[in-house]
């Protein structure tokens, strides 16, 4: 049985269980926060988020992420072919993380939030187990993707020799940045608790 089911609302901020009074809306019996049964337009928003996310992540990609100079010489670097040339010089565990964090996270955040709004908006015969599991999975890994941002912005502060060596981050990472931080909050705005919502009525595929 869910909470909303007996009448109960768990306050977000204080987590102290209230009875329901207003369907649209009330404040928390404890501390005031605004409660609600369900967080409004949180399908909405994180498909916004999502989109907007999506939309950056071929930039991301494709504009260099950081231009490394040593002796006035250097050329630009994508995700991938900073990856590649970490690979040309025999570092295929750093290369590993950055293809993973940078590559493979990002990814799998996208389509596994999307698949969690497919499924829950057409109510198709998915287990929220597993459902809530990847939920939970792509919140804890939201946080590695920012690996390589963390890593330009100390190169940047730190390599800096005028004409003998310096590194300059590139419009890839700030799309890069923007992918990640959207990422983020769209698992913020989904509300998980719609995972379970439509696990009494699989019939419906509306």
């Amino acid at each position: 049985m869910r909470a909303i089911d007996a009448g109960l609302l768990l306050c977000h901020e204080c987590h102290q269980l209230n009875r329901l009074i207003d369907p649209d809306g009330q404040s928390c019996l404890r501390c005031g926060a605004r409660i609600y049964p369900r967080r409004p337009n949180s399908l909405g928003r994180t498909w916004a988020l999502l989109i907007t996310a999506a939309l950056l992540y071929l930039p991301a990609n494709l504009l260099p992420i950081m231009t490394v100079r040593s002796l006035g010489q250097g050329k630009p670097d994508t995700i991938m072919s900073g990856v590649i040339t970490l690979v040309q010089h025999g570092m295929l565990p750093i290369a590993a993380v950055v293809f993973v964090a940078s590559i493979v996270v990002p990814t799998f955040k996208l389509l596994g939030i999307g698949l969690l709004l497919v499924s829950v908006q057409r109510r198709q015969r998915l287990s929220p187990r597993q459902r809530i599991f990847m939920f939970r999975f792509i919140e804890w890994i939201g946080r590695w993707s920012m690996l390589d941002i963390f890593v330009i912005a100390i190169l940047v502060a730190v390599v800096n020799f005028g004409s003998l060596a310096s590194v300059e981050a590139g419009f890839g990472a700030v799309a890069f940045a923007s992918v990640v931080i959207l990422t983020m909050l769209a698992a913020l705005t989904f509300d998980p608790r719609l995972i379970w919502d439509n696990t009494e009525t699989p019939e419906h595929h509306d």
